[in-house]
């Protein structure tokens, strides 16, 4: 018996109707997830985009600080914060609140330019009425041409009034990762990255504290006196960004500028065209500091606390004691105005 040649023409007719019915539903279902990603990342908000001054971020839990960070600078009870690279990470929020009468955040980011620094410290000062502002100083502020970013990301929508299409932006593979923790952490079942004040202890537990390797990192870390280009009287843009960030900041309110304790085999040694260059830096530093009220303080120097091994994992991060001193002598230098007797610091400016 022949086949029925009429039935082909009607399998030829279905086959596109039924592959464009595939393609609509999976299209359709595709945006309907897209949707609920985009809605459930917005209602967990790991990144903070509805926090304020009355409205307190969540969980923090991207190790990111960049990404972290401008959370805590939109909302929260703080009054007051510190700003600057890993060599101020380790200044306790806490003490700084008991030693200042203040509500401290530690907003010091991880080999932070100084142009991330004051985006930070303006997203920040837009947000609240400031009690007091402690920076952190490195020789990156010194640089004839710092760099504008790191190797790490920055998201530059998310400093921006507004954090304008953040609901959208906020959404990659990482952040649908991120709200997953901090809807745990909600919930009781995950903890925290950060505590909510931005401080966390990145060295390795004090328990495991071994000074043979500590000598050799801050040996590998100790500043090669041929490398410094830079003349004394070379350009420090960066300070002019910091003089106009000063000026933002409230007549009655404590600012402090601090130039951190590296280990002495980092910093430049007297003599040097690095030691004189940043002799020049501190100088200047001391000049804006005084045109605007502020208090500015020296670790960066040869000290019993600089020239001990023991007191650094290496070149340029001291252990938790350091942290504390530092805090101490901060509430000394403000107290008094006078340089420490035991040579730890100088009182560079004081109102």
């Amino acid at each position: 018996m022949a086949p029925d040649s009429s039935a082909s023409p009607v399998h030829a007719d279905a086959a596109p109707t039924v592959w464009a019915g595939f393609t609509r539903a999976f299209l359709i279902a595709a945006a309907l997830l897209g949707l609920a990603i985009v809605v459930g990342v917005a209602s967990l908000d790991p990144y903070g985009l509805r926090a304020g001054p009355d409205h307190p971020p969540g969980p923090i839990m991207d190790t990111n600080q960049r990404l972290s960070y401008p959370q805590i600078a939109r909302g929260g009870p703080f009054d007051a914060a510190v700003f600057g690279t890993s060599t101020a990470r380790l200044l306790d929020p806490a003490a700084l609140d008991a030693a200042f009468d203040a509500r401290f955040a530690n907003l010091a980011m991880n080999a932070a330019t100084p142009d991330e620094q004051i985006r930070l410290a303006e997203l920040f000062l837009a947000h609240r009425p400031v009690k007091a502002i402690l920076f952190g100083l490195d020789t990156t502020w010194c640089a004839a041409d710092p760099p504008a970013r790191t190797t790490n990301a920055f998201p530059d929508w998310l400093y921006e009034a507004g954090a304008p299409w953040g609901v959208l932006r906020q959404v990659s593979l990482r952040s649908v990762t991120i709200a997953a923790q901090a809807g745990l952490a909600r919930l009781g079942l995950a903890r925290p990255r950060i505590r909510p004040d931005g401080y966390a202890v990145f060295t390795p537990p004090e328990a495991l504290y071994d000074p043979v390797r500590a000598r050799d990192h801050i040996r590998a870390g100790a500043l090669d006196p041929a490398a410094a280009t830079d003349s004394p009287d070379a350009p420090m843009p960066a300070l002019a960004r910091l003089d106009a960030l000063l000026a933002k900041i409230p007549a009655g309110a404590l600012k402090l500028l601090a130039f951190m304790p590296v280990h002495a085999a980092a910093q430049g040694a007297p003599g040097t065209l690095a030691g004189q260059r940043e002799e020049t830096c501190k100088a200047r530093v001391a000049a804006i500091g005084a045109k605007h009220g502020a208090v500015v303080v020296d670790f960066r120097r040869s000290s019993p606390v600089t020239m001990q091994d023991a007191n650094y994992w290496d070149a340029l991060h001291y252990r938790l004691p350091v942290a504390a001193w530092i805090v101490a002598d901060l509430n000394a230098a403000v107290r008094t105005g006078a340089d420490d007797p035991a040579g730890i610091y100088r009182v560079l400016a004081h109102p």
